[in-house]
């Protein structure tokens, strides 16, 4: 049995499941497997990231290995 014949028996038989708990539990199994999973966000989330997303565009942010240069200087000429 191929990948795809095996699909098509999953999904008819869990067609014929009329077990909500089960149904449920099946559920719990494929989202820990899956590898498209979105990850939930609240609208404050959303916002945020649009916000930072803008902020990137416009050049308003800071190269990690500059900021690491300056941190070291600071630490050198202390």
């Amino acid at each position: 049995m191929n990948t795809i014949e095996l699909k098509n028996l999953l999904i008819h038989r869990i067609s014929e499941i009329t077990d909500i708990r089960f149904l449920e539990a099946l559920k719990t199994i494929l989202d820990s497997k899956s590898e498209s999973s979105i990850l939930p966000i609240t609208r404050e989330q959303r916002e945020e990231i649009i916000a930072s997303q803008k902020e990137i565009a416009a050049g308003m942010y800071f190269d990690q290995k500059d900021i690491e240069g300056e941190v070291a200087a600071w630490l050198n000429a202390k």
